[in-house]
């Protein structure tokens, strides 16, 4: 890695756009059809090759992340020609994080092989419960069964870093459900674990629900008592909390979030995907037609940008620092300066005294107890 000490690390999102079904909560970019797959690969690969061309020369990717949409249902061999132009165009660390986004459902033994083969070395399994009500509320396409086969699908295939998604505080969610979903994803080999409060975006068929009163949320109080829950009964089981709601056994935190999380530098490629580059945030078009019909035009297709000024580059750095691994006071004065710890000095204080957040070995990190009210905490700082 000597050779490669003065790039930049960087991240790779991809976005697959095609899904089999949108389930009711999902407010991401995608579609149901199997229309323009082709095309939107021949898009994709000119992307690349164009941001490749601008920017490769000083940067390291250091993890290719395929997002949706529902990128398993494509052929481990569409997916390989993308981490192959990947690798071509880029310097690449020798051990890459080259995760994958999964539904129970869509994949079976045979292709679960065929994507470690080609390189995906990260599996994220989108299950979100084992309750079958909570499964046909959601209108996600698998059942209890299909979910826990599926894990252990991805074992026998060769995959020894396999994440799950479980969502909680759903309408009429009781506590033991949701510690049997806990439970349940303890006894399955997996190392790592996100678990999401339900939230409501704009847009989506739940929040419609919602207005309509068809369905009704449950309290904030009882959202926090159910997350303390959780918090606890993951960290006294082999999972220690690395992020507000990322839980990892150790050595199998997910590379690419760290990389958000650490405010370091990321490429976003395919419809909707977001980029920061070099103090800029830009996006995609959100359109499939629209994208492809810009990257033929333009070899890119970006729909907006923004440069953020140093205030906000501040707040973010905070906010996303305090959520995840905690803030290196050391790196902050390098990148910000002395203010923001001088002026934000006696409110930090106040916190630790309060056990909210502690420092150590030049770190402020939030507690368990901060973590809870991290949103409150992340306002008072910003």
């Amino acid at each position: 890695m000597n050779q490669h000490k003065n790039l930049k690390e960087t991240a790779v999102y991809i976005h697959i756009p095609f899904c089999e079904h949108k389930c009711i909560y999902c407010d991401f970019y995608s579609i149901i059809t199997n229309d323009n797959v082709a095309a939107f690969l021949h898009s994709l690969k000119k992307e690349i090759i164009y941001y490749a061309d601008l920017h490769a020369s000083n940067r390291i990717i250091t993890s290719i992340y395929f997002g949706g949409g529902t990128p398993s249902l494509i052929s481990p061999a569409y997916i390989y020609e993308i981490i192959k132009l990947v690798s071509k165009r880029f310097t690449i660390t020798e051990d890459v994080e080259v995760k994958l986004e999964t539904n129970p459902g869509t994949v079976d033994r045979a292709k679960l092989i065929e994507f470690n083969k080609i390189g995906v070395n990260r599996l994220s399994i989108g299950i979100q419960s084992f309750d079958e009500n909570e499964l046909k509320f959601l209108t996600r396409i698998h059942d209890k069964q299909t979910a826990i086969d599926t894990v252990f699908k991805a074992k026998e295939s060769g995959f020894e870093n396999v994440s799950i998604d479980l969502i909680f505080n759903l309408p009429a969610q009781t506590k033991k459900i949701w510690m049997d979903n806990l439970i349940t994803a303890l006894s399955l080999p997996i190392n790592h674990i996100s678990t999401y409060s339900l939230i409501l975006e704009r847009g989506t068929i739940l929040n419609k629900m919602v207005l309509d009163g068809k369905v009704k949320i449950q309290s904030d109080d009882y959202d926090a008592d159910l997350y303390e829950t959780t918090v606890d009964f993951l960290t006294q089981n082999g999972f220690y909390q690395y992020e507000v709601s990322n839980f990892a056994k150790a050595g199998f935190e997910c590379r690419h979030n760290n990389s958000y999380w650490h405010y370091k530098d990321y490429f976003g490629f395919g419809t909707s995907a977001h980029s920061f580059i070099n103090g800029r945030r830009y996006w995609n078009f959100s359109s499939l037609k629209k994208y492809i019909a810009e990257i033929e035009k333009n070899n890119f297709a970006v729909a907006g940008s923004e440069s953020p000024s140093d205030e906000q580059r501040l707040n973010e750095f905070v906010m996303l620092a305090l959520r995840s691994s905690g803030i290196s006071i050391e790196r902050t004065n390098l990148l910000f300066g002395t203010r923001w710890l001088l002026e934000n000095n006696n409110y930090l204080l106040k916190l630790e005294s309060e056990n909210y957040l502690s420092k150590q070995n030049g770190v402020i990190k939030l507690t368990k107890r901060g973590y809870a009210v991290c949103d409150e905490i992340i306002k008072n700082l910003t």
